[in-house]
């Protein structure tokens, strides 16, 4: 089938000089929107300009500053915005002794200020010292307080922020691993696993998402090897269970741990020394080495809280093994 012009009726396959031309663009004229490596650069060198004009205000000193990536830079900025946000100048207390570094280096662990939608506000400097990062680092994880803890838990973590975002002042507490640095892993095999208690407070009145943050202290669970000098035998206590998490035996060393005399934990349930909050958790570990969802220890690895005799809550990292018909659990 032959195709014909619209505009005079020739077959096509002849020569097209009918067809419309596009007018020719004069020389050295510019298309509107056009980018060119000229333009590209000068626009790389504006946006260097302002970040190193905001690097500037950065109440840091002048060799932390020369450190910071673009990354970096950013990151700190946003997060010095959120705190300006919180607590502009005209709304502030007056002012009283900062937290220094010898007040600091007093907590058992560090500070963390987070917004409404759990976004990063504030990370006290001591946080080196617990996850081997400095501020800045930990801010090139992410901006939220998920992005800086194991991806595993964050559905857990969010109901617990909604829980204490409904009711302000009430004290929630969640376990977490927490990211650290590269020479930590390698030291410790890993990352390190935090508690994190705090609550939702309202800055100003009447309280609203915008002037409400949750405070927080956190807190190692099991100190590292290297915080104690030397790991102890002592640092531990076993225990055997059947199926069922009913206790068959425990060594001696418990009653320095629980209190408890080897003859009163024997025949009673796991379940009745755990906190109600994580029983859900206690529960996923007992099912996983009941059903053998993998070898050795590392198949029952899990962070829990436990009632002593004097009813206090201690914290128990507790690695459980399946043998056989029995449950093996060793505790630190």
């Amino acid at each position: 089938m032959t195709i014909f012009c619209s505009h005079c009726h020739r077959p096509l396959q002849a020569e097209m000089s009918c067809l419309p031309r596009r007018a020719k663009q004069a020389p050295g004229a510019s298309r509107p929107f056009r980018s060119t490596k000229s333009a590209s650069k000068v626009r790389r060198d504006q946006i260097n300009v302002e970040l190193q004009a905001l690097r500037s205000l950065l109440p840091i000193s002048a060799q932390e500053k020369e450190r910071l990536s673009y990354l970096h830079t950013m990151a700190l900025v946003c997060l010095r915005l959120r705190g300006a946000q919180l607590f502009p100048p005209g709304l502030a207390p007056p002012a009283g002794p900062a937290l220094g570094t010898e007040l600091l280096s007093l907590l058992p662990g560090f500070l963390l200020v987070l917004s409404a939608d759990s976004k990063l506000v504030y990370i006290s400097e001591n946080v080196a010292q617990v996850l081997g990062l400095s501020v800045v680092e930990l801010l090139a994880q992410g901006d939220t307080v998920f992005d800086i803890l194991d991806g595993q838990v964050r559905e857990d973590v969010h109901k617990k922020l909604l829980l204490a975002q409904e009711e302000p002042g009430r004290e929630v507490t969640f376990v977490s691993e927490m990211r650290t640095s590269k020479a930590f892993r390698l030291q410790h095999g890993g990352n390190r696993v935090m508690a994190v208690c705090g609550r939702f407070v309202a800055l100003h009145w009447p309280p609203s998402p915008s002037t409400t943050v949750f405070l927080a202290l956190c807190t190692p669970v099991v100190q590292s090897p290297t915080d104690g000098e030397v790991a102890f035998q002592d640092d531990i206590f076993q225990s055997m269970h059947l199926l069922d998490m009913t206790f068959i035996d425990v060594t001696e060393s418990v009653t320095y741990h629980l209190g408890y005399h080897r003859e009163e934990l024997v025949g009673q349930s796991w379940y009745s020394l755990l906190h109600p909050e994580d029983a859900d958790l206690a529960a996923a570990q007992h099912r996983a080495v009941a059903l053998g969802a993998g070898p050795g220890p590392a198949a029952g690895t899990a962070v829990l809280r436990v009632l002593r005799k004097d009813r206090a809550w201690t914290w128990l990292h507790v690695w459980a093994r399946r043998d056989g018909g029995c449950i093996t659990c060793t505790c630190r």
